[in-house]
């Protein structure tokens, strides 16, 4: 299979598809892989590393749509994308579509086959090509949070962790999840005051089990969310409906029981926000303020530290890619029921449920199309 990697063009997304070594792992298997020069520059990748591996340069992103049978990258297609996209070509990458009804137009529209990282679901129920970015988000998410508390970014001024004397600072994280877990680890770590809300109660006793002294957990409801909203500095929202918009937990009303200069990071952002005021952001313009509260809400986050987040998630959309190469999608999805759930959009037809919903869209049977 002819596999093409492009440049990411998403503002500041410095993460690329590939790797060197996954290169090298397409190339032993007999494929062929075009990436677009400097396409793995900000990873930390050179293009000589990727053509000691067995890959070929293109100087365009034209000419690495034009000429792969598969596009492997990281963030989903942006519009001057959109008219690249040929028919039946196959995308692997996040789509994120529930967000986004002018990117599931467009995928329709191109009548290529769509494969969403987020929606390979294993038999648990886990989530294993968006975790690793989940990780980085949810660790990020308090990084980016206790900068944002600082005063002169307009944040309450205090010190996440406190010193001796002085309270640490309150964080409440909305969601037991990966993104949770991770966010509660790096903020317990650094000292802070931390409560996890969460509907499940199987997944509060774990964490309440593996967590240090200072994480609390609470079953969540309105009551409670707005309970802990009036003394936190900083509230993370870490929630995710697979494939589907997320909840909003936090309305714009509540933002005036909130304290002024609290800071708000909205991790479940690529899925519509978990916050009524959440509005995607930038790495370069990343927050904004209304009612005196610090909205964080960047769409990449893991864009941010790309040579991490390049490794992290070629480690595991790898073996998925290679099925994908080496079987074709329908045979992949057929032998492989995680990669089937993958599919979200094939040839200008919704198979996924959750894009079905969002958008009032007819719903086809996957199965009728890998059959």
């Amino acid at each position: 299979m002819i596999i093409g990697v492009p440049k990411e063009i998403k503002n500041n997304e410095n993460r690329v598809g590939v790797t060197p070594a996954g290169t090298m792992a397409f190339v032993s298997n007999g494929h062929t892989v075009f990436i677009q020069q400097n396409a793995g520059l900000q990873s930390g990748f050179s293009d000589e590393e990727y053509i000691a591996a067995g890959a070929k340069t293109l100087s365009t992103i034209e000419e690495v749509y034009e000429i792969a049978e598969m596009i492997i990258k990281v963030k989903e297609p942006i519009e001057p994308e959109y008219k690249l996209i040929k028919k039946d070509q196959l995308l692997f990458t996040y789509f994120h579509f529930a967000s986004s009804e002018p990117l599931t137009n467009a995928m329709m529209e191109s009548q290529a086959v769509c494969i969403s990282y987020e929606t390979v679901e294993d038999p648990d129920r886990s989530l294993p090509l968006l975790t690793p970015m989940s990780e980085v988000a949810g660790r990020m998410s308090i990084q980016q949070g206790a900068k944002y508390l600082e005063k002169p970014l307009k944040g309450r001024g205090i010190l996440l962790g406190g010193v001796p004397g002085v309270a640490p600072a309150k964080v409440l994280v909305l969601g037991g999840g990966v993104v949770g877990t991770q966010a509660a680890k790096m903020a317990a770590g650094m000292g802070a005051d931390v409560t996890i809300l969460d509907v499940s109660m199987k997944r509060l006793r774990y964490l309440d089990d593996v967590m240090p002294a200072n994480v609390n957990t609470e079953f969540s409801n309105e009551y409670t969310i707005r309970k802990h909203i009036r003394t936190s500095d900083l509230i993370i929202g870490g929630v995710l409906i697979p494939g589907a918009k997320a909840p909003k937990l936090i309305t714009k009303e509540m933002l005036k029981e909130m304290r002024l200069g609290t800071v708000l990071v909205d991790v479940a952002v690529d899925q519509g926000g978990c916050f009524e005021t959440t509005k995607p952001t930038t790495h370069q313009d990343p927050v904004y303020i209304i009612d005196d509260v610090v909205h964080y809400s960047v769409a990449n986050m893991p864009g941010a530290v790309p040579y991490t987040s390049t490794l992290a998630l070629t480690n595991v959309t790898l073996s998925y890619a290679l099925q994908l190469a080496n079987k074709g999608w329908k045979t992949a999805c057929t032998e492989n029921e995680p990669l089937k759930k993958g599919l979200n959009i094939i040839q200008g037809n919704v198979v996924y449920p959750a894009i079905s919903e969002a958008f009032n869209l007819p719903l086809e049977d996957v199965n009728n199309f890998i059959s």
